[in-house]
Order: structure tokens, then sequence, then C-alpha cells
């Protein structure tokens, strides 16, 4: 059975992630779905730089950038995070 305190984790993160996209393209944080492509929002390589800088700083993790490419959405870069802290990296 799956934890529910993680399932929580992830849906915080999930928001958090949403609002940070939201910001950056100033479009309503319910006008962004977790299933599209970030780059469909118009956010590019200074923005994954960003965004990976963020949730260093957030979570005191260390992330290569290039996880922005290899999980282009917003659910796909919630289960990397999630993969990360996990492993306590």
């Amino acid at each position: 059975m799956a934890d529910p305190t993680a399932e929580h984790d992830r849906d915080a993160l999930r928001d958090w992630l949403l609002g940070l996209v939201a910001e950056h393209v100033q479009m309503p944080r319910e006008d962004i779905a977790s299933h599209v492509p970030l780059s469909d929002y118009g956010l590019d390589s200074v923005y994954a730089l960003s965004v990976a800088a963020e949730i260093e700083d957030r979570f005191s993790i260390d992330v290569d950038p290039t996880m922005m490419w290899d999980n282009p959405t917003t659910d796909a870069l919630v289960e990397a995070v999630t993969k990360e802290l996990a492993q306590g990296t």
C-alpha cells in the first residue's frame, strides 16, 4: 500500500513547481497543466537552470540541470525530484 505522506509530499512538490512555472510565464497557476511539456509554455534553458537552483536551495540536494530536459513535464520532474530525495543525495 502506498504511503499517503509520500503522496502528499508529491502533491506539495507538484503545486510548488507549477507555481514556479506560472510565475515565470506570467500565467495563472490553474492554467498550467502538470502533464504538458514545460517547453510548450516557452520555458528555456535559462529557466531550467533557475528551477534546478531553486530545487537545490529548497531541498538541499544536488540537481543536475539536465534533469529538466530528461523530465520535460512537471509530473516527470516531480518523480525525478522525489527519487533524488529518497536517495538522500
